[in-house]
């Protein structure tokens, strides 16, 4: 019987490479007094502190060196985590250093400029083993696009994000053949980085094309044991961050990051921004309010393609965007992948049966999904 003990045995060991005596950093978040979250997904944010708290005395005991820690939910995905964690993760000497250098808050306020970035990437350095060596990020709100995240990696951090996480997954898109989806990832990333262009298409009428040239995709295989090494478990994509200003096309986004949505909304994408939202969802609300509070949210951030066999749940979008022959497209922060724009604010929304289509310098083409199925 495969157990909890057996999922974290794999997660430590197999994903992470952890061996005894190395810093580990287990952190979740609680719900905010002002969220109000349906039954269901209470319960998923309960289960889910719960799990990592688990996940945090199990380190303890095998490996010894681990600590955890709890704090109030981010405001949103993206959004820098608060200087509690950065102690937790970095140290109170290096916090304390940050703070008299007048280099933190700007690093929270994601408005740092490129002399701090250095200067704090100096002083994490410097700080050697006080910084953790490996993260298990089980927040609700994911962290993957922050300073936060960057400069452990920087300092040679292996980090695992799982933002929006179930416990369940641990039984099933955890369970994945983890080298096979490893080739798969590797093999998908090198016919796209042959690539200038992509073209997407869906039979919901979204119609999408991104500017490539001189960015690199990457592969997030969920094999995070070399330093620095940072990815999303579940795991299972290809994702780039198109050049600024290429992407044009239409969204029709069917599903918010955890739920169907009622009608679907089309976003209309010129000069590589959202410029309108079609339709009267409840979930356009949203975005006119983070596209009101920065038109930098507005920013087409992301294409993935997800590679994970064992993924299947499309009401949660960490599991949703690594399912095999789905895609996933992102507004806001790309800062932290090869993009330029630098915001508080990234979330992806998954596409259904796409075509995809590769497009060479010399104007060839290779076709990656054709109807959602992996074109080998």
């Amino acid at each position: 019987m495969y157990s909890l003990e057996n999922a974290f045995q794999s997660l430590f060991e197999v994903n992470m490479g952890v061996v005894p005596g190395e810093r580990i950093l287990v952190f979740s978040d609680t719900i905010r007094p002002e969220e109000n979250p349906a039954p269901a997904e209470s319960d998923r944010r309960r289960r889910l502190l719960e799990v990592a708290g688990e996940a945090a005395s199990f380190a303890e005991r095998t490996f010894g060196n681990c600590r955890f820690v709890s704090f109030a939910a981010t405001a949103a995905s993206g959004a820098e985590p608060p200087e509690a964690l950065w102690r937790g993760a970095f140290g109170d000497s290096v916090i304390d250093l940050l703070f008299a250098e007048e280099i933190l808050p700007a690093l929270l306020a994601k408005q740092a400029t490129a002399e701090q970035l250095a200067r704090a990437e100096e002083i994490v350095l410097a700080a050697g083993d006080v910084v953790a060596k490996v993260i298990i990020a089980l927040s609700n709100n994911s962290t993957s696009h922050t300073r936060f995240r960057s400069l452990l990696n920087h300092a040679g951090c292996r980090f695992a994000s799982l933002p929006h996480f179930d416990p369940e997954m641990f039984f099933t898109s955890m369970r994945v053949d983890w080298h096979l989806l490893s080739e798969r990832t590797r093999s998908l990333a090198e016919r796209i980085n042959r690539a200038v262009g992509i073209r997407v298409e869906t039979g919901n009428g979204t119609r999408m094309h991104f500017g490539k040239t001189g960015r690199t995709a990457a592969g997030d295989d969920g094999l995070l044991t070399a330093p620095g090494s940072f990815g999303n478990l579940p795991a299972g994509e290809v994702y780039l961050a198109p050049v600024e200003g290429t992407s044009e096309g239409v969204m029709v986004l069917e599903y918010a990051p955890m739920r169907k949505l009622s009608s679907p909304l089309q976003l209309i994408v010129r000069d590589g921004r959202v410029v309108e939202i079609l339709g009267d969802e409840p979930f356009r609300a949203f975005l006119d309010e983070k596209f009101f509070q920065s038109p930098l949210n507005r920013n087409i951030a992301e294409l993935g393609i997800g590679t994970n066999d064992r993924a299947s749940r499309p009401d949660n979008i960490l599991e949703a965007e690594k399912i095999l022959g789905t895609i996933h497209i992102a507004l806001g922060d790309n800062s932290s992948f090869g993009g330029t724009v630098s915001t508080p604010f990234h979330e992806d929304y998954v596409f259904y049966g796409p075509t995809v289509t590769a497009i060479m310098a010399d104007g060839t083409t290779d076709i990656l999904l054709d109807g959602g199925k992996l074109v080998v």
